[in-house]
């Protein structure tokens, strides 16, 4: 069994990003978007950035998406700069996580109906919050169903950080979202264990993603602490949304950022980019014939990104 422990694979102090996509689809608009302010953000930090698929919910990926995204962020000019990490292939690190941390793991009888019913509400992300009916024990002729994180005691929770684009935020684990699963019934991982240990694992000092993670960001945050890794800076850019106020995923019917043809698959390419690089406020998301190839419009868009994140922390510390 492998043993968890942080490493970096670039000099001490550099930067180090990672974009994550999960594989159960082709990567869609609101994919994008978030790939691509993580590479931006890494490009004008002078630093590294990595692809890692999170797969570690099994059930969930559908065959060949993963490869299919893969080949998408290859034409559009993101290449990883380093190992292609899978979460599916990391287990043992994870376990070896949960060990360290076992005097706060506990058994878990609920399901979700029973969670649901507890009348506690749900928190800032939509989640049930868990009552700790199984805090102190599971009842008798119950059997742990998932494994459960105990977070501190109201008033001992408070966890604060400041996002580099949503600013202070703050969030009273034990209030707003009980103990959290590390895993779940049907035996994997869950996605806030997994993503502490293989931030940690592979050095990654800046997380860029979606604002639909940013109430999540306590609970891994909390997670560092206990395991005794660094806790990385966040930045959490507006997911984008379809006609009905949904968040534009596979579920909600987003399309896959594809090239029509062999033939204009640069033109694509610049034409996808330019789409997200507008619903971030980029400048240099101009008519496409103003941009005309993919290296016109790095050139363009890594300063961009740098003066918006400017203003953007300007208008912060007011």
């Amino acid at each position: 069994m492998s043993s968890f422990s942080t490493s970096s694979p670039s000099p001490a102090g550099r930067y180090v990003g990672r974009f994550a996509p999960s594989p159960t689809g082709p990567l869609h608009a609101g994919s994008l978007v978030a790939a691509l302010a993580s590479y931006l953000d890494a490009r004008a930090n002078g630093g590294v950035w990595l692809i890692r698929i999170e797969d570690i919910d099994e059930g969930r990926a559908v065959p060949g998406a993963a490869e299919t995204i893969l080949e998408q962020l290859d034409w559009l000019g993101m290449h990883s700069d380093g190992e292609i990490v899978w979460q599916s292939r990391r287990k043992d690190l994870y376990q070896a996580a949960r060990e360290r941390i076992a005097g706060h793991v506990y058994g878990c009888g609920c399901n979700r109906r029973e969670i649901a019913d507890s009348r506690l509400g749900v928190g800032p992300d939509g989640a049930a919050i868990y009552p700790g009916t199984c805090r102190h024990g599971l009842a008798p002729g119950r059997e742990a169903r998932s494994l459960r994180l105990r977070v501190p005691e109201a008033g001992e929770d408070l966890v604060a950080f400041r996002d580099r684009f949503a600013g202070w935020q703050e969030q009273r684990l034990a209030l707003e979202s009980g103990d959290f699963v590390l895993k779940r019934a049907d035996g994997y991982w869950a996605y806030q264990l997994a993503v502490v240990v293989d931030d940690a694992q592979q050095g990654v000092t800046d997380v860029v993603r979606g604002a639909d993670l940013l109430d999540s960001t306590p609970r891994q945050i909390y997670l560092q602490r206990l395991l005794g890794v660094p806790t990385p800076r966040y930045l959490h850019v507006p997911v984008v949304r379809n006609a009905q106020g949904e968040k534009l995923s596979k579920q909600t019917g987003a399309l896959a950022v594809l090239p029509a043809t062999q033939d204009n698959r640069e033109e694509a390419a610049v034409a996808a980019l330019q789409q997200a690089a507008g619903y971030l406020g980029l400048q240099c998301a101009a008519p496409a014939s103003a941009i005309t190839s993919l290296s016109a419009f790095w050139q363009q868009a890594v300063p961009a990104w740098a003066k918006l994140l400017a203003e953007r922390g300007a208008a912060l510390a007011v």
